[in-house]
């Protein structure tokens, strides 16, 4: 769909959105150094046509201010004129909308999600086992096991899309890039969040309990 075809109302609950969870997860101090970045998707969707609300670049994310955000396209290009820049690595929001179709995906940085990939990175996945907050990502199995998808970091964030698009598990809502941070998505921005924390909460667990066995 065009973009002037999404309605004002649409783009201000996009921004909304995004100033609540900016606001809660740097209080959480999960933007180190600027770093991490948040997009709600806005308007219909197809894989090849849609657009999404995002952080911009190099902003601190602990102050809010009216050029925090910019709107951009299903090829991480601005939606309208703008002097900001999105984020760096937008085409790998584009590309978990386009192979999911969620509503937001939020990506953030934090000691414990870059340790666990770093320790589990030759298996490829990190192993989490009778978990109970396995059950946020609305999988029930009695003692369920999952494997949390890694996939390898580069400086040309291009290089990163290929292995996305390979790892990517429908099933298992995120995606962590080997010592860099977590991309966690939902059907909407709640959703997204609750995934995010859900995940944090088991990258502890993992990284505590290996600390146990040793």
């Amino acid at each position: 769909m065009a973009f002037t075809d999404i309605t004002l109302e649409q783009k201000q609950r996009a921004l909304h959105e995004l100033r609540d969870i900016k606001t809660q997860f740097a209080d959480r101090h999960w933007f180190p150094g600027t770093s991490g970045n948040l997009s709600v998707r806005v308007g219909e969707y197809t894989p090849e046509d849609f657009h999404f609300a995002i952080t911009a670049s190099g902003k601190d994310k602990t102050v809010n201010t009216p050029e925090d955000f910019l709107f951009v396209d299903a090829a991480g290009k601005p939606s309208e004129r703008t002097g900001l820049k999105p984020s760096a690595e937008t085409l790998i929001h584009c590309e978990i909308y386009r192979l999911t179709g969620c509503g937001a995906i939020f990506h953030v940085h934090t000691v414990f999600n870059n340790i666990v990939s770093e320790l589990f990175h030759e298996r490829g996945s990190i192993p989490v086992k009778g978990v109970e907050l396995i059950k946020a990502f609305n999988i029930w199995t009695e003692d369920a096991e999952i494997d949390i998808p890694i996939v390898p970091n580069f400086a040309h964030i291009p290089s990163i899309v290929p292995h996305v698009t390979e790892k990517l598990n429908p099933q298992i809502p995120g995606i962590i890039l080997r010592n860099h941070g977590i991309y966690a998505w939902g059907a909407n921005a709640f959703e997204a969040k609750r995934h995010l924390e859900a995940f944090e909460f088991l990258f502890e667990y993992v990284y505590r309990w290996e600390l146990l066995k040793r």
